[in-house]
């Protein structure tokens, strides 16, 4: 494996290992990233544009699963008299995750030795990728509030959800560096010379 494909994969890992380890300290980095993005009113967007999209996006996931949730503001009601009611905060929707996979693909992308269009098709995969394991991360959670409790359904969104993201970027990575990424036709002829 090469030495960029290599340093990606311990980055990756790296940030899961200090993640897990720093478990108490991560949520209060993450309480005082949220308070930034408070102050400097970024949630709004967030909150106004994205938010009531994606809440739809997860009722449509949901309906095969037997629910037929309805879409309250930021809530999803799942259920009939005294429904669940799961908020999906602006906080809630992955932009952490997102800051994962750009700073992974900064890692793993960087250099000439890749041709442009392989590189841009690779960020295209990892941006909508990432959508849709986050969109299938606050999924599970649902379904794991409404069939086990809310308790339940808080320990896999504060402590399972960095496993899933981290395990996305695993498989990312893999699937780039084998089906996707084309190495430059000159970088190839120059490490012929060096007989690599």
């Amino acid at each position: 494996m090469p030495f960029n494909q290599k340093q990606t994969f311990v980055y990756i890992f790296l940030i899961l290992v200090i993640v897990l380890i720093l478990v108490p300290i991560t949520t209060v980095f993450n309480d005082l990233l949220t308070r930034i993005v408070i102050n400097l009113d970024l949630y709004k967007y967030i909150q106004n544009v994205i938010i009531p999209w994606e809440i739809r996006l997860i009722g449509v996931i949901l309906y095969p699963f037997g629910f037929n949730p309805t879409v309250v503001g930021e809530y999803l009601a799942i259920g009939k008299g005294n429904p669940l009611l799961v908020e999906v905060a602006w906080n809630c929707i992955g932009w952490q995750s997102l800051l994962f996979f750009i700073f992974t693909g900064w890692i793993g992308l960087q250099g000439d030795k890749y041709t442009l269009v392989s590189k841009t098709k690779a960020w295209i995969i990892g941006f909508l990728g990432t959508f849709l394991i986050n969109l299938f991360r606050i999924t599970l959670v649902v379904l794991i509030a409404s069939y086990f409790g809310q308790n339940v359904g808080n320990i896999i969104h504060d402590h399972g959800s960095i496993i899933v993201i981290i395990a996305w970027l695993f498989f990312f990575w893999w699937f780039v560096y084998s089906f996707v990424l084309e190495e430059k036709k000159n970088h190839l002829i120059d490490a012929s010379n060096y007989g690599c």
